[in-house]
């Protein structure tokens, strides 16, 4: 959510949207700094403002700040911010193709000087997929030992980045099995959803981890459950739900697909036959009946599944 606005519109109506939603879902903020935390004059106070209004995150965006030392800086102070509120952090970092760009490197040392281990997120991180092996073999140890997660955002990532390159062209998505080997909790984002950077999102997180896993090269059959994973338990990690998951005890907020295992809800994208929120049943598809005539006469035919 942008706080450029020195009116924080968003914030405002967005914090609303929260309580009207709560019955139906946990809605999380994030304090964006869309124009800049240091490269716009007011998003310092701004973003302040916001989590004193009740924002849950913070976040930030180094790459789009004047200069790399800016972008370093920004890091510092946002994790400090955050730090200091007993906040988890949200960082859009390195969202270029880039291979030089190495904010996601401050992040993990910044996290680990503030003690935020397992409460920040290096989100895109599309630079790695530009960056020499060397670097990155220093690199993701430097993730693992902050407990950053990554989040990936496949829709997106691929539209935007490689637009500069004619051919070969760069896929433009983070190393995605790379940072899963290593243990890392990567999840997938939707990220846009309608808006001019990407105008085709269907909220479809099935559709996310479809994509994600043929970019990456998930294809195996446990990386293909990685990338269920990828957007549920790694993805409810990442930000933080607890209760998350289907033993006793736990939340019991789930969705039902009209699949038998989670490579063939990834290969069929199903049809969601049930939503549950603490337990109760809160959505559910209806029934689609239809009447066909055959040389025997009509015949009630269910189209539901």
């Amino acid at each position: 959510m942008d706080i450029c606005d020195p009116e924080l519109l968003a914030v405002d109506a967005l914090l609303e949207v929260v309580k009207e939603v709560a019955p139906y879902l946990d809605l999380q903020l994030v304090a964006f700094p869309q124009d800049g935390f240091l490269r716009d004059p007011g998003a310092r106070e701004q973003l302040i403002r916001a989590l004193d209004k009740g924002v849950h995150v913070v976040g930030g965006i180094p790459h789009f700040e004047r200069s790399m030392a800016e972008g370093s800086l920004s890091v510092s102070e946002l994790c400090r911010l955050a730090a200091e509120r007993g906040l988890q952090v949200d960082m859009h970092c390195d969202e270029s193709d880039d291979p030089l760009s190495r904010h996601v490197e401050m992040l993990a040392q910044e996290t680990v000087r503030f003690g935020l281990q397992g409460r920040v997120a290096g989100s895109h991180l599309t630079s790695m997929h530009s960056m020499d092996n060397y670097y990155v073999s220093k690199l993701i140890p430097l993730m693992q030992e902050a407990q950053l997660h990554v989040i990936a955002n496949p829709l997106i990532n691929i539209t935007l980045q490689g637009r500069h390159d004619s051919y070969p062209k760069r896929r433009g998505m983070t190393r995605v099995k790379e940072l899963a080997a290593a243990g890392l909790n990567v999840a997938f984002g939707h990220d846009c959803v309608m808006d001019p950077w990407y105008s085709l999102g269907s909220h479809d997180m099935l559709e996310v981890a479809q994509m994600g896993l043929h970019v990456a090269q998930m294809t195996g059959q446990e990386e293909m459950r990685e990338m269920f994973r990828a957007v549920t338990s790694n993805a409810a990690k990442a930000v933080g739900v607890e209760g998350y998951g289907t033993e006793v005890g736990c939340n019991a907020d789930l969705i039902v697909l009209q699949a038998r295992d989670e490579i063939e809800a990834l290969r069929l994208r199903p049809v969601r036959l049930a939503v549950f929120r603490r337990g109760k049943l809160i959505s559910q598809t209806a029934k689609q009946v239809s009447t066909v005539t055959l040389d025997d006469g009509p015949v009630e035919v269910d189209f539901t599944l």
